[in-house]
C-alpha cells in the first residue's frame, strides 16, 4: 500500500513530465523528489520510472502502481466513510419496496429531500404487487413497503401502519357493450366480459387478482398505468383508482358504471421488521406519517391529465 505522499509523488511525475515541475508541484526540491523515487523503486524491486528520454515517465509497472493505488485508497476512502456512518447509525443501504398500485413521481420529492442529508445511504427503491409486497419483507428483499394492500401477514418481527385508503371507480371504455347497461351491473354481466388485471408478483404465495368474478376470462397487464390504457382502449372492464382516472371520467374516455356489488376501499399499509431500526428507516417513517404526503401518496397523480 502507498502512503499519500508516494501516491502523489507518482501522479505529479506521470503529469508533468519533469522531475522539476513534480518537485515544484510537491513544494520539495528536486533532489528530494529523486531520492524518494528511487526508494520507491528500491522498495517494490522494480523500474518504475523512465529516465532514458527528454520527458521523465512512468514505465508500465510505475503506471500499473499508480493506478492500482489511487483505487485502493479510494476504497479504503469509501471504506472508512461506511464505517463511520454505520458506527453513527445510519444504514449501508436502504431497500424499499412499494406496491405497483402506487406512482413513483410521488416519492421523488421525499428522495430528493433524503439526499439533502447527504447521510452516505444507498437507496434501492423496486416494485412488487399484491401479495409479492408483504412476501418482498417476509423473504428478505425490503427494508420498508410502502402502499401494501390486503391486512398485515403473520411475520416476525412485523410493525406496520395504515397509509391510507384508496378508492376504487368500475370504468370501461364508451365503445365496450357494458357502457351502454342500464341499472347496477350484476356479477353475471360482469363476468361475461373479459377484466383487465394486475398480475400479482408473489413468488412462494398463491397469486391473487383483485375484481375478478368466478369465471371470468382475464387479460394480466404489468401495471396500473396499462391496465387503465387497456380499458380505455376497451380491452378489458375492472376497478380503478378514482383519482388517477378523475380526467378520463370527466372527458368520457371511461365511463363509471354502478354495480349491484360495490368495492370496498382498500386499506394501504406501510410495513417493516422491527429488529431493523436505523436511522434512514426513521427518517422515511416519519415521512410517510406526514399526512399530507401519505394522501399524496395513496391518491396518485391523475395519469391521464
Amino acid at each position: 500500500m502507498l502512503s499519500e505522499d508516494e501516491l502523489g509523488l507518482l501522479e505529479a511525475i506521470r503529469d508533468s513530465g519533469s522531475l522539476s515541475r513534480a518537485a515544484a508541484r510537491l513544494g520539495k526540491a528536486p533532489s528530494t523528489v529523486s531520492h524518494a523515487a528511487r526508494q520507491l523503486e528500491t522498495r517494490f524491486d522494480a523500474l518504475l520510472f523512465d529516465r532514458r528520454r527528454y520527458r521523465l515517465q512512468l514505465t508500465p509497472a510505475g503506471q500499473l502502481l499508480a493506478d492500482e493505488a489511487a483505487r485502493l485508497m479510494q476504497d479504503v476512502a469509501r471504506m472508512t466513510q461506511r464505517v463511520r456512518q454505520i458506527a453513527s447509525g445510519w444504514e449501508d443501504r436502504l431497500w424499499i419496496v412499494t406496491d405497483e398500485i402506487l406512482e413513483f413521481d410521488t416519492l421523488m420529492p421525499v428522495v430528493r429531500a433524503f439526499d439533502g442529508l447527504q447521510s452516505g445511504v444507498k437507496l434501492r427503491i423496486t416494485t412488487e404487487v399484491l401479495g409479492g409486497t408483504w412476501e418482498a419483507l417476509r423473504d428478505g428483499r425490503a427494508d420498508l413497503i410502502v402502499g401494501a394492500t390486503n391486512e398485515p401477514p403473520a411475520i416476525p418481527g412485523l410493525r406496520w401502519f395504515e397509509l391510507g385508503v384508496m378508492e376504487w371507480a368500475f370504468a370501461v371504455s364508451p365503445r365496450h357493450p357494458l357502457a351502454a347497461e342500464k341499472g347496477p351491473l350484476r356479477r353475471e354481466r360482469i363476468a361475461a366480459h373479459r377484466a383487465v388485471v394486475v398480475a400479482d408478483s408473489a413468488r412462494t404465495t398463491a397469486a391473487r387478482a383483485y375484481g375478478l368474478v368466478g369465471g371470468q376470462p382475464s387479460l394480466a397487464v404489468p401495471g396500473m398505468r396499462a391496465k387503465i390504457a387497456a380499458q380505455r382502449e376497451g380491452l378489458g372492464v375492472g376497478w380503478v383508482p378514482r383519482h388517477r382516472v378523475a380526467s378520463l371520467l370527466k372527458r368520457g374516455e371511461l365511463v363509471e358504471k354502478p354495480t349491484a356489488d360495490p368495492r370496498e376501499p382498500n386499506v394501504l399499509y406501510v410495513g417493516w421488521r422491527g429488529d431493523q431500526e436505523g436511522r434512514a428507516l426513521q427518517w422515511w417513517l416519519d415521512q410517510l406519517r406526514q399526512p399530507r404526503l401519505a394522501k399524496r401518496l395513496v391518491q396518485g397523480l391523475d395519469l391521464f391529465a
